[in-house]
């Protein structure tokens, strides 16, 4: 008796289609090439200007390195370095002193005043746009050398801020030439340049919904009050973006203090800030070791800094969506 199937019995199951994998057709090869093609200048720049002399900066941290002597005769010092710093050398703490004390001044005076001026200028005035490039101005200079020199020349003991201070009766003093007032100069030029906190701060009240400031009124919140419970609050973000960008800006500070002190430090090693420190061992004392130990030490103890600031942020930065950062 022969067997007879059903359509249902004979029907097999499709095949899968095997789904081809992206990117892998032949063509796949000559793209991911020409993709390395083009990246292979900032990848050239990145081994040869930042990744390779880091390394090598690292090495030499650990040697007696001068400059002078040649390569095969650099000696192994293993944590020389390293303990002469923290341990037999008086001017490394003070240039941590000067730095710190800079920082901590400095910094916030400027986000306070780089606030304040955005306040001022998140208007709609006739002509506001004009102040706001003329406010700016100041930052485009940057650390430039010929910036710290006129500053220099301003703050001199016959310069025009002692002639200005001359037309009131007041008695000037040398600024720049005395270790009480020179580093609270450059803590003056540094603040002078608030400009581009400004602008970041001003971008960002634009981003403040006005029916907070209107929900805010209706509540008999004044203007003082709604600073406190709607701008600063909506501002967090922006606050905490200058605070982390200003504070490493603020630790790097070397242009200044090189030129008011003619790089050396002074008067009395009080413009001694930690990179002209770095400096004057690398390239005037000539001990590139050593000056290799502190240029590490000073990337972890910025490392860390920002660690913090952004470990700790999750208690005060806040975001439109509620979510903390």
């Amino acid at each position: 008796m022969a067997l007879t199937t059903t359509p249902e019995q004979t029907r097999r199951p499709p095949r899968p289609v095997r789904a081809t994998r992206r990117g892998s057709g032949p063509g796949a090869g000559r793209e991911g090439l020409a993709g390395y093609v083009f990246l292979s200048p900032w990848l050239v720049g990145l081994l040869g200007i930042t990744a390779i002399p880091m390394l090598l900066s690292l090495y030499l941290s650990f040697t007696n390195y001068d400059v002078l002597t040649p390569w095969p005769e650099v000696e192994w010092v293993g944590l020389a370095n390293y303990r002469r710093m923290f341990t037999a050398d008086p001017a490394y703490w003070h240039a941590v002193r000067v730095t710190v004390t800079f920082a901590l001044v400095a910094v916030p005076l400027k986000l306070a005043t780089a606030l304040g001026v955005a306040l001022l200028l998140n208007r709609t005035w006739r002509g506001v746009g004009l102040f706001r490039g003329l406010f700016y101005l100041p930052s485009l200079l940057g650390g430039s050398v010929a910036l710290a020199i006129v500053w220099r020349s301003m703050f001199n003991a016959d310069g025009a801020v002692n002639s200005f201070l001359a037309f009131f009766g007041i008695q000037g003093q040398p600024w720049v030439n005395d270790p009480d007032w020179a580093l609270e100069t450059l803590m003056v030029l540094a603040i002078w340049q608030f400009g581009a906190p400004m602008v970041i701060f001003l971008a960002g009240l634009k981003q403040v919904p006005t029916e907070l400031y209107e929900a805010a009124a209706v509540d008999g919140a004044g203007p003082f009050r709604q600073f406190l419970s709607v701008t600063l609050p909506m501002l967090s973000p922006v606050i905490f973006f200058n605070l982390v960008l200003e504070t490493i800006h603020g630790f790097q500070g070397f242009t200044a203090a090189f030129v008011l002190s003619n790089g050396t430090g002074g008067p009395v090693d009080s413009t001694l800030m930690y990179t002209l420190k770095l400096y004057i061992s690398g390239f005037t004392d000539l001990e590139m070791g050593y000056a290799s130990a502190m240029a590490w030490v000073f990337l972890v103890a910025i490392g860390l800094i920002t660690a913090v600031f952004f470990s700790t942020g999750r208690f005060w930065v806040h975001y439109s969506d509620g979510s903390d950062s």
